[in-house]
């Protein structure tokens, strides 16, 4: 027999696998010694009162076998001798388009500028350590892409559900925690990340397809309109069936390699500002009522949104990536340039919490930069970054400002300790932030110390900049097929191309392109 029940407990209980069962056990009038297994199937918190709740479901088998957890199963065919195809980044994207390509008897050619997880650690400790940023390898090019060392949170909006199961259980599957397939906001957790990353690699090559590391795509092989392959930096023509582009928001010269190209391509909104951290413990204070949040509950995130004005013109502020317990590391892809990004450990177990805080920036703002064309966006981006570095020392130390000294428009005489290892400089923001940011970061923050009580404080502080929450540019493609409109055999993919914002929808961008390509070219050369 099996029962699908649905729970309202206490953190303790909820969280604790020996109170929990006791709890299921009793509810059901099971004795014992009768066979019963428990499958959580749902859990989220409910932190609106100052009891906190857990909402938990999960199916009850008595006395019957119990159904496999994964409905997928990691078992792939060898496509070594099948046609091929190419794909350009090897981020969430590109790895579960190379998947789905073997999936459907194709062998992808994966091409990475970056090195694989291990070797890439190496250029991680240099950025932080040395100050010294490789352009092909950092926090944002390398094997499982930006999220492999700079996060791990696989929550989405998407509404498709059976396709963001199929993603979760393909991680699970290559060693990510089954709490995934449960919690309301997934985490792996970037300690845990490459091993997954890892696991990916070895099930690609192990069934036929290819993975080449520092390999630069420098220009397309195109002909008739199609798209038929690449070029490398080493001088290597490669072609396939077609080419799925996947290669991130950060990979700026691709998008000018398109436009030298006259590859249509467009800028697009995106959001830009800083990354705000406060204690772990005032976070938690906060959302969970209470001054120490016990043993059982998760550290605490939040999620804050306000409209602001510029000049007459109101546009949207708001928190973005938030990582409890986390870190704020140092994502510069070239340089002379500071950018900022966050990242959270498994356990969430860091002493601070930082999120990005940006503001919505549109054509309005990149207009002096409009003789670019589509790249004007992009350009927008390097000013602030580059900025930045020139104002905070030109080294990877970045600039930063307390809260209440930068909404009253202070410099700040000390800064507070920080989970940024590369240091801290104080700084007046506003020097480095246009106005149509800094006014409404400001007016933002009021808001925000208003929705959340002790929010905007001196006892937390501001980090810059934070300017890559998005692609600044979108390759466009039909709806339908997923092709570019103006070039065939291209399917632009996941972040880069902006259609994807995060692992999991990345990870289903790259699954549908995958499956698109296979579609309209397999069996035609």
């Amino acid at each position: 027999m099996k029962k699908t029940l649905e729970w309202v407990l206490p953190p303790e209980v909820a969280y604790d696998d020996i109170r929990f069962e006791q709890e299921v056990r009793n509810q059901l009038h099971l004795t014992p010694d009768t066979p019963a297994f428990i499958r959580k199937i749902r859990r989220s918190i409910d932190a609106r009162s100052r009891q906190i709740k857990v909402n938990l479901a999960a199916d009850v088998y008595i006395n019957e076998p119990v159904p496999p957890l994964l409905s997928f199963e990691k078992s792939y065919t060898d496509v070594s001798k099948k046609d091929q195809a190419v794909i350009v980044g090897f981020g969430p994207a590109g790895m579960f388009a190379a998947l789905r390509l073997i999936e459907m008897g194709i062998k992808p050619i994966v091409l990475e500028r970056g090195k694989d997880v291990r070797n890439r650690r190496r250029d991680l400790a240099a950025i932080t350590k040395d100050h010294v940023v490789n352009p092909d390898s950092n926090y944002c090019f390398g094997e499982g892409g930006a999220g492999t060392y700079s996060d791990g949170k696989l929550y989405t909006r998407s509404k498709k559900r059976g396709d963001v199961r199929r993603i979760l259980e393909i991680l699970v599957a290559h060693g990510a925690t089954s709490e995934i397939l449960v919690d309301a906001h997934p985490h792996i957790g970037t300690n845990k990340l490459p091993q997954v990353v890892t696991a990916i690699r070895e099930s690609i090559l192990e069934a036929g397809g290819e993975i080449r590391f520092d390999t630069k795509v420098t220009d397309f092989i195109l002909k008739n309109g199609e798209m038929r392959g690449v070029v490398t930096h080493h001088g290597e023509k490669i072609e396939g069936l077609g080419v799925i582009l996947a290669t991130g928001h950060s990979a700026r010269d691709i998008f000018e390699l398109l436009h030298t190209r006259n590859i249509l391509i467009e800028a697009k909104p995106f959001a830009m500002g800083v990354r705000v951290e406060h204690q772990q413990q005032f976070i938690d204070s906060v959302q969970y009522h209470c001054a120490v949040r016990g043993n059982y509950l998760p550290a605490a995130s939040y999620s804050l949104v306000a409209q602001a004005r510029y000049k007459g013109v109101e546009k949207g502020v708001f928190s973005f990536c938030m990582c409890p317990g986390g870190y704020i590391v140092p994502a510069a892809t070239a340089p002379g340039e500071i950018v900022v990004n966050g990242m959270s450990p498994s356990r969430r177990d860091g002493q601070f919490a930082n999120s990005g805080m940006v503001v919505s920036v549109d054509e309005a703002d990149w207009k002096p930069y409009e003789k670019l064309g589509p790249l004007a966006g992009l350009q927008i981006q390097k000013v602030l970054e580059q900025t930045a570095f020139q104002l905070a020392g030109q080294t990877q130390t970045a600039p930063a400002q307390r809260l209440q000294d930068y909404v009253n428009g202070k410099i700040s005489s000390s800064l507070l300790p920080t989970s940024y290892q590369p240091g801290l400089v104080s700084v007046d923001m506003t020097t480095i932030l246009p106005p149509s940011i800094a006014v409404r970061l400001r007016e933002g923050l009021k808001v925000f110390g208003k929705q959340m009580k002790g929010y905007l404080t001196n006892e937390a502080q501001m980090v810059g900049v934070e300017s890559r929450t998005s692609s600044p540019v979108r390759i466009p493609r039909d709806k339908e097929t997923l092709e570019h409109p103006q070039i065939k055999r291209l399917f632009p993919c996941g972040e880069g191309a902006g259609y994807a914002g995060g692992i999991v929808s990345a990870a289903m961008d790259g699954e549908r392109c995958a499956e698109q390509l296979v579609a309209h070219y397999q069996n035609k050369k």
